[in-house]
């Protein structure tokens, strides 16, 4: 998947995280992405505990074979949390995308008990593991866009 795919999937995920945010949850969204660049499932937060992310990969694990799954791209607005992560490492999805770190996410919201952001980044969390899943963000040029459902919906 080139630059300009993963900007226009990180645009879908956004979709997504906006419409969650209108339904009143998190505004975070994520999208898997298929081999032939098509979106297989589209997903936003729906609590503190189900995030995206980790919805996504559960339900892709049910619905895909490990095989297929390796060869599939999670397509994140943020960075997911270690929770996501480690869901995606054991789902065997080959490939994370986000657009925003989620460090960020601290700095924009604070110490919110509704979302307790840990300071452990995706790649660490894979690197820990034994399969070597590519990771590409974030992307500052898009960052604006991507932080400004979560600018009011914090401060409710």
């Amino acid at each position: 998947m080139n630059h300009d795919r993963m900007i226009a999937h990180l645009h879908a995920a956004d979709a997504v995280a906006r419409d969650a945010a209108a339904h009143g949850h998190h505004p975070f969204g994520a999208v898997l992405v298929g081999p032939d660049d098509t979106i297989l499932m589209r997903q936003g937060n729906i609590d503190t505990v189900h995030h995206a992310e980790a919805e996504i990969a559960r339900r892709a694990a049910v619905a895909y074979s490990p095989e297929f799954l390796w060869t599939c791209t999670m397509v994140s607005t943020f960075e997911p949390c270690a929770m996501c992560t480690g869901t995606l490492y054991w789902a065997n999805i080959g490939r994370l995308v986000f657009g925003v770190e989620e460090t960020k996410l601290l700095d924009l919201i604070g110490r919110d008990p509704a979302n307790p952001t840990l300071n452990l980044s995706s790649r660490t969390v894979l690197g820990s593991g034994q399969k070597e899943i590519e990771v590409h963000g974030p992307f500052p040029e898009i960052e604006d866009e991507l932080v400004a459902p979560h600018r009011d919906f914090w401060r409710r």
